[in-house]
């Protein structure tokens, strides 16, 4: 029999367009808190000089990767869970998360440890020269400690997939909060300078897995049931969740991929100094996706509910709709960031050693303007891809929007047409642009297309 469903399930299963609020708006809030943390920790170590600023420029796509796997693995075992939600299988949803766990453990060890080994050579091939020294002594820290943050990634995504947006938003904003008051204290009181940032974002991913293991294994109130006790290797749910997990695992690598390539170009066009525009500036611009962001990951679970009832008329309901307040936030956005630019750009230039970065982040941050409107559109489709189990398409959309476009145009406008750095922001620019014009088209077919089967299928049952 099956159980009585809470009023997480009962809200994720409704009304599409409440359920996508609903979820977005608690992940909202967190994620900018979190986005203000990484700025905040972009200002603090930029008082540490250019070179330290440039070494967590250089960090930043290689801890992607691990981030990656575990937001990655998240989609695949939230797709999952919610798709089972939707067809009303408990059991099966209970499963897929301890699958979930068990596969995010093994695959963590598998991409930490050589990171962990040789990071310092990895930034050097990256070009990261002075900052090389920098750049390790970050980076041994936090992929010392990688599983903390993989775990996060999962266990959010778990939470989520249930409708139980709320805690997810605790858990990050236990670890922006943390992070926040432990930087000034470790890099500056203590002296510990850039591994004092590093020692924060490690201490305060660690209180949101003893926040999740309370939860879990011992108030035990989530809707979806982890237990060691009864646990068996399930392949078929296994494979369910890397259909989904490792090609939107590969879909985060891309954008580390994405993030290297633009570094070494910037190198080429404007040296370490250009890096750290990037860094300062991107933190930027990942602030002003957050909304989008959010939006998404609650399409992955209410689009996933609907996917699995059936209900493909909601599907279409849920992209277009996420379209929309997407469009709408990212123009309010493009609008406020231009104004902005000069006021925002003095929280990286506040020291003699960084103001000659100004008139470049400036630069930056009034071109990336263009970049937001564009972004809902590429990234809602790909995400309707992952709730419906299609990883694979997902990635190749992510792999058309980085690869193909964004990182050709940056290449063809900041070096094959010598326009240097301020080609490479425009390239971003308008590679975004094509990229997620064609994502939108190939979903809107797909989704139309599951739509007609099932009209179809309804009228030759009619005539029968």
């Amino acid at each position: 029999m099956s159980p009585e469903p809470t009023a997480n399930i009962t809200m994720l299963t409704g009304n599409p367009k409440s359920a996508v609020i609903k979820i977005a708006g608690p992940m909202m809030i967190a994620m900018i808190l979190m986005t203000v943390y990484n700025l905040v920790d972009a200002i603090w170590v930029a008082g540490l000089g250019s070179n330290a600023l440039a070494a967590i420029g250089f960090v930043f796509p290689v801890f992607f990767i691990l981030m990656g796997l575990g937001n990655g693995l998240g989609a695949g075992v939230g797709s999952a869970i919610s798709r089972y939600i939707g067809a009303n299988d408990k059991q099966s949803a209970d499963s897929a998360g301890m699958q979930g766990l068990v596969v995010t453990l093994v695959l963590t060890l598998i991409v930490t440890v050589p990171l962990f080994l040789w990071g310092s050579q990895i930034f050097l091939l990256m070009g990261a020269g002075p900052a090389t020294s920098l750049a390790t002594e970050y980076g041994a820290i936090v992929f010392g400690f990688g599983i903390l943050f993989t775990f996060m990634g999962v266990g959010s995504a778990m939470l989520r997939s249930e409708g139980n947006a709320k805690r997810a938003m605790y858990a990050m904003l236990t670890s922006s909060v943390i992070n926040i008051i432990l930087d000034p204290i470790l890099i500056y009181w203590a002296g510990w300078g850039i591994a004092g940032a590093a020692w924060a974002t490690v201490i305060s991913a660690f209180f949101v897995i003893l926040l999740m293991v309370y939860w879990y294994g011992i108030k035990r109130d989530t809707y979806v049931s982890l237990t060691w006790r009864t646990y068996a290797p399930d392949w078929q749910k296994i494979k369910e969740i890397l259909g989904v997990g490792i090609p939107a695992t590969f879909e985060f690598l891309l954008m580390s991929v994405l993030t290297i390539f633009i570094n070494i170009t910037l190198v080429t066009t404007g040296g370490t100094d250009a890096v750290a525009v990037y860094s300062a500036g991107w933190r930027v611009v990942q602030m002003a996706i957050i909304p989008m962001i959010a939006i998404s990951t609650a399409v992955v679970a209410v689009g996933g509910a609907a996917f699995g009832a059936k209900q493909y008329e909601n599907l279409k309901v849920v992209h277009t709709y996420a379209i929309q307040i997407g469009v709408g936030i990212g123009l309010l956005l493009s609008a406020f960031t231009y104004i902005a630019a000069p006021w925002i750009t003095m929280l990286f230039t506040y020291t003699p050693e960084s103001a000659a970065l100004a008139p470049e982040i400036i630069t930056f941050l009034q071109i990336m303007v263009f970049f937001y409107p564009f972004v809902p559109l590429g990234m809602m489709t790909s995400t309707i891809f992952q709730a419906v189990g299609k990883g694979t398409t997902s990635l190749i959309i992510t792999m058309l929007r980085t690869v193909i476009f964004i990182a050709f145009f940056a290449w063809l406008f900041g070096v094959a047409l010598e326009w240097g750095t301020t080609g490479v922001w425009g390239g971003i620019v308008a590679g975004d642009i094509f990229g997620s014009a064609v994502a939108y088209f190939w979903g809107r077919r797909y989704i139309n297309g599951l739509i007609s089967g099932t009209k179809n299928a309804v009228a030759a049952k009619d005539t029968t």
